[in-house]
């Protein structure tokens, strides 16, 4: 088994914000706020909460019909934020369809878009007449990583891991390891997801989604906040380009970070409530995947999701393992909870805010909650060189991931 150092070398962004990586950071850098009213949402008997950080809309037209008829919205996402991230790389049609470059890509589940269409017409009246065959490969839980295997002609490796808020990141951190073993030269890998009322209602359920700002929606969600009360679900796409440094130099592709270190492991002391000592393991794992001591890094991109246990439970292993000197924020507060694009897109924010040295505060943190005090949280935007960062990426059920990044 041969190790490769691996390296970031595209990045492309759907938000909240819009379309494009620049989007995304003009959005950030400026303090705006992503999410609003949804009208829809009322209409749903029971739900609570009033608010979601929804997509604009995309020019999915741009994306061939032969491919875009197998598509919901998030395979549209993800498609048009891959195009983005293997621009930036420079990768040529030939170079994405050899054997040599891989795609590791999925979603929280299949479209449930396309779900509800599918069964609102199977139910009424108990027939899959009128069922287009497209609509199956909508629903699959691999349909970002199927049809974006179509789009782009991919012969090498494909993966679709599913772990819920930790989709995203954990295909990048599996993408890199592949590099890493010389399985793959280069690696298109993110999340996406697309947002549905019942998204929502998951939510609502188990009390942890923000149900006190619907006459206010920028006021929410509050990471860290004193007065959090929840997520606010989003959705969009987050792809990033991996591929071994010898890859990148032999093509003269600019590379725009190293992915260090990944770790992602198992909390199985609760389903929903997480566990500072296993977020703590999770972050120490990916350090020594890196080499690297809690010293070396320059600021931590939190999961922060703005509920009540998960902020106080990373506030204390960040504290524990980095002290109160480590510059901490969470984007969750400018675009909502981008559900299995939120580490991808957070992630390709983290390495621009590396590459641009600046570091993004947590919007909506006005009074630091008691239980997440003991850490540097950025409160204003900053000017700052970051050579090491850590990106935090956690899920229900107790799966925990996070990334290293070093700028090179």
């Amino acid at each position: 088994m041969r190790l490769n150092k691996v390296v970031i070398t595209g990045l492309g962004a759907v938000s909240p914000f819009g379309t494009g990586m620049d989007a995304l950071m003009h959005g950030l850098i400026s303090g705006r706020s992503g999410v609003r009213a949804m009208e829809e949402l009322s209409e749903i008997a029971g739900l609570r909460p009033r608010i979601g950080g929804k997509t604009p809309e995309c020019d999915a037209a741009s994306i061939p019909r032969k491919f875009r008829r197998s598509m919901s919205a998030m395979s549209i996402f993800a498609v048009l934020a891959a195009n983005e991230a293997v621009a930036q790389a420079g990768l040529e049609p030939k170079e994405i369809r050899s054997a040599g470059t891989g795609l590791s890509v999925s979603s929280t589940i299949g479209s449930t878009n396309a779900l509800q269409a599918f069964f609102s017409n199977f139910l009424d009246g108990m027939s899959i007449e009128g069922i287009r065959s497209t609509e199956f490969f909508k629903i699959m839980n691999h349909s970002c990583a199927a049809n974006l295997t179509q789009y782009f002609g991919i012969t090498g490796r494909v993966m679709a891991p599913s772990a819920a808020c930790s989709t995203g990141a954990q295909a990048i951190g599996l993408a890199a390891e592949a590099i890493a073993m010389g399985r793959q030269e280069i690696m298109i890998c993110g999340g996406a997801d697309e947002l549905h009322p019942l998204t929502v209602g998951t939510f609502d359920i188990i009390e942890a989604a923000s149900t006190g700002h619907n006459d206010d929606p920028q006021s929410a969600p509050r990471p860290f906040d004193a007065g959090r009360d929840g997520i606010v679900c989003s959705d969009g796409a987050g792809m990033v380009v991996l591929e071994s440094l010898e890859s990148a130099q032999r093509r003269g592709a600019v590379i725009l970070a190293e992915l260090a270190g990944f770790a992602s492991t198992s909390d199985p002391s609760n389903m929903a409530s997480p566990s500072s000592d296993a977020i703590k393991a999770c972050m120490n794992a990916a350090l020594k995947d890196a080499k690297a001591g809690p010293e070396e890094v320059d600021y931590v991109n939190a999961h922060a999701t703005g509920t009540v246990l998960g902020d106080a439970a990373e506030s204390r292993a960040i504290g524990e393992l980095f002290g109160d000197a480590t510059p901490v924020s969470s984007l969750k507060g400018h675009l909502g909870h981008t559900m299995a694009a939120s580490g991808a897109l957070e992630l390709a924010a983290t390495v621009r805010m590396m590459r641009d040295e600046i570091l993004v505060p947590t919007r909506n943190l006005e009074v630091i909650s008691p239980d997440c005090k003991g850490i540097e949280h950025i409160l204003k935007l900053q000017d700052k060189a970051i050579t090491f960062a850590l990106k935090n990426s956690f899920a229900l059920g107790g799966i925990n991931t996070s990334i290293a990044l070093r700028r090179i």
